[in-house]
């Protein structure tokens, strides 16, 4: 019976059965040292000469990203990669390997050219690991905050964002969008089951090359009846808390491949500092000599400015009316600016996860959206919303690749997904 190669070491000696492909090879006359892969661990396995005679011409044919079933015994050893190391008594290979294209110190795009293959690396095996988790814990954050979960439609019929990203696609004889976000179709939902949420993936026609952005994502969203702003940023910060110690729980071994410092990942913990876009600027101002006109958004080199002040993530607030989205309501104490929040996580990974309390005027509505030249009579069903027992209501969204790229500590987000889209790479 074959089991993992991390549970044979766990076994710690006696006899094992392991399957997987070969990740490292060294051979000289006498002995063939195979380091062996599967998605559990790596492990030495030493064949002798002496055993595999018959073999060892076949055995000399092995090459990186073969394909072999093992039986041996398996003991402790310090100088094996990973402590064990395994005397091979019989070997079966399934499958030869050619040469691997992929060789040490690569250009990125050539690992993006050839992504089908680096997925195999450690790295990327312990990123899609920790991957994985991020969306399990956000299933259990909210399924254990009484939310259901709800599928949103891919293809809209109207921007939710800004027209100017929409993914335009044929469907039939008309035509229609790639979703930029559920956040419409999840305010409808409110008034069925008041507590929802989804991990869905959105699309941006964005024409940014930054290491920020994609074309094609993952955003964990929630929308809630009856909730102000103050709630769901204290939804926002417990999710995070939560994932983060998911993780830190769940993923030890994939963090130290990563090499990321966990030290930094351990003081995530709620509630987070919050901080007005105003004040925001005022910091910016006074710790780093930078002016920033008031009403302009904070970009990138600003966002990473701002978080050096910061060792978990931030909550800044009220940002500029004028620059929000229709939906976003302005706060009556303060009505040239928004009820609506942005987390920037430290460390200069920037903003993972965007909110907002949801305007409930219907004129304010039509305004909003005839000042962003939307045609009004593609919005009646989300007006309908407003029109039949409209109540206050608030979400947000999490940018689940950003989330994996600042918990795994990557330089870039096409490594938090498997199969990156951008503005400049649609294959493999």
């Amino acid at each position: 019976m074959f089991i993992s190669i991390k549970e044979a070491m766990s076994q710690q000696k006696g006899k094992v059965s392991i399957r997987g492909w070969v990740y490292r090879e060294r051979k000289s006359n006498k002995f063939t040292f195979l380091v062996i892969r599967d998605s559990s661990d790596i492990v030495q396995c030493v064949l002798k000469k002496e055993k595999f005679e018959n073999q060892w011409q076949d055995i000399d044919k092995l090459l990186i990203e073969s394909s072999v079933e093992i039986e041996g015994h398996i003991k402790k050893d310090e100088r094996a990669p990973t402590g064990y190391e395994i005397d091979v008594d019989k070997i079966n290979i399934v499958g030869y390997a050619e040469v691997f294209p992929i060789k040490k110190d690569q250009s990125a795009e050539l690992l993006l050219d050839e992504r089908h293959l680096w997925l195999r690396s450690r790295k990327m095996t312990a990123v899609m690991k920790i991957r994985s988790s991020v969306f399990s814990a956000i299933d259990d954050f909210f399924r254990s905050k009484g939310f259901y979960e709800v599928a949103p439609p891919i293809f809209t019929p109207n921007a939710c964002e800004g027209g100017a990203t929409l993914f335009e696609v044929k469907f039939f004889d008309d035509k229609v969008y790639l979703t930029q976000s559920w956040q419409l179709y999840a305010e409808a939902m409110i008034f069925s089951l008041e507590k929802i949420y989804c991990n869905s993936p959105c699309f941006r026609a964005e024409k940014s090359k930054t290491s920020r952005h994609l074309a094609e994502f993952y955003m964990a969203e929630m929308e809630m009846a009856w909730a102000d702003l103050a709630q769901v940023e204290k939804y926002a910060e417990e999710l995070v808390e939560f994932i983060v110690q998911r993780i830190l729980e769940k993923n030890s071994e994939e963090l130290k491949i990563l090499e990321r410092d966990v030290s930094k990942l351990e003081k995530i913990k709620a509630p987070f500092p919050r901080i007005t876009y105003t004040e925001a600027l005022k910091i910016l101002k006074e710790k780093e000599n930078l002016s920033i006109e008031w009403g302009k958004d904070l970009r990138t080199v600003e966002e990473e400015l701002l978080v050096k002040y910061f060792s978990s993530p931030v909550i800044v607030t009220n940002y500029p009316k004028e620059i929000m989205a229709f939906y976003k309501p302005s706060d009556p104490k303060d009505p040239k600016t928004a009820l609506c929040f942005d987390m920037l996580a430290p460390e200069g990974f920037g903003e993972i996860i965007g909110g907002s309390q949801r305007e409930t005027d219907i004129k304010k509505l039509i305004e909003g959206l005839k000042k962003e030249g939307e045609n009004i009579d593609n919005y009646q069903w989300y007006l309908d919303s407003r029109r039949f027992g409209s109540i206050p209501h608030s979400g947000f969204g999490l940018g689940v690749e950003r989330v994996v790229r600042w918990i795994c500590g990557l330089d870039n987000i096409k490594d938090a997904i498997p199969f990156p889209r951008t503005m400049l790479r649609k294959s493999p």
